[in-house]
């Protein structure tokens, strides 16, 4: 007898057989350090709300994010930053054409003194790693990353060490000068929790930047929560309750991409060569959670998954070249599908 779905599925943990009022006071509770964060942060940066927000999901889902914006946008310093409000260890790690593995994982050096080799760790090992124009550098390096990404491990010789968490990494690519670089395939970018795009300040705020960078203020971020507040969030982002509901309506966003025409979308069917893989589902769901727990909510609701649709998806949908040809854009497929699939 084949099993069906039904056999293979736990059981759902129902509204009823969970206190939803209790576990919403609990999450107010532990996800009151996010303030801290926001208003620690708002020392050093401006506006870029949007970006703050994205890193945030990103540290408490315990995935990795992917910047798309022109130079000067705070990138470097909104993770430095946020590095430094939890007392976590970061390194800046520049991608050129000339990096080599070693460079980033580290190496095994001779020692005359011991006779022996020795390991020198790169800079790959700390708790934040600003990975800057990630497409820069060869496959071979991204590849090396995109290891520790996964696995959240480093092999150095015949030596594994495993990477302290939390550990998030930001990479940001330029969108504008696509000479010598390197494009990330499909399989890596897909590694990548969330790609968010960024744009340019609002011209209100971008004076008060002009202000802040005239006058000699003190913008020393000083730490408001701990590694290990941290890595209890990430625990608690899981418990917040999801309902049947919005699970099967994260599952119609993702199968919506894969086969359009199921969901009277005929006219993406030629512009979509690849939707969404189960990484894209599970990615969705979590970072629902996490959203509902950055608005310090117990449950998740479905204006948590279609806020955090575009980053989870833009980079999971892959265009045919007649999509290319009419300027069809991610965003504009992913519009199309948040209006076609029904809202529970």
């Amino acid at each position: 007898m084949e099993p069906t779905t039904e056999n293979i599925l736990p059981p759902l943990t129902t509204s009823s057989s969970i206190d939803i009022s209790a576990l919403n006071e609990r999450i107010k509770q532990e996800s009151a350090f996010i303030d801290l964060l926001n208003m620690e942060l708002g020392k050093t940066i401006v506006g870029q709300k949007y970006m703050i927000e994205r890193l945030m999901l990103a540290l408490l889902s315990g995935g990795h994010i992917l910047l798309e914006g022109v130079p000067g946008l705070a990138k470097t310093l909104a993770i430095k930053s946020l590095a430094a409000a939890i007392h976590a260890k970061f390194s800046r790690i520049q991608f050129t054409p000339d990096l080599l593995p070693a460079d980033l994982i580290g190496t095994m050096i001779y020692s005359q003194k011991e006779n022996d080799f020795a390991v020198k760790k790169g800079p790959i090992f700390a708790n934040f790693i600003l990975a800057d124009e990630i497409n820069r550098a060869p496959a071979k390096v991204q590849s090396a990353l995109l290891e520790a990404m996964q696995e959240k491990q480093v092999t150095i010789g015949d030596k594994t060490f495993l990477l302290e968490e939390p550990f998030l990494v930001l990479a940001t690519q330029n969108p504008i000068e696509q000479e010598g670089t390197y494009p990330l395939p499909e399989a890596q970018v897909d590694r990548f929790m969330l790609k968010a795009v960024i744009s340019y300040p609002k011209k209100d705020e971008e004076q008060l930047i002009i202000r802040q960078n005239m006058q000699m203020v003190d913008k020393t971020i000083n730490p408001v929560a701990t590694r290990e507040e941290i890595l209890r969030a990430r625990k608690t982002v899981r418990d917040i309750y999801m309902d049947e509901k919005i699970e099967r309506y994260i599952l119609d966003i993702v199968f919506a991409s894969r086969k359009p025409e199921d969901y009277k979308l005929n006219k993406l069917k030629p512009l979509i060569s690849y939707g969404g893989s189960p990484r894209a589902s599970i990615n969705l769901a979590v970072a629902a959670k996490a959203y509902a727990f950055i608005k310090h909510r117990g449950y998740v609701i479905p204006e948590d998954v279609r806020a955090i649709c575009y980053d989870v998806m833009r980079h999971r949908i892959g265009l045919t070249y007649e999509a290319e040809a009419e300027n069809v854009t991610p965003e504009e497929v992913i519009s199309d599908i948040l209006n076609a699939v029904e809202v529970p």
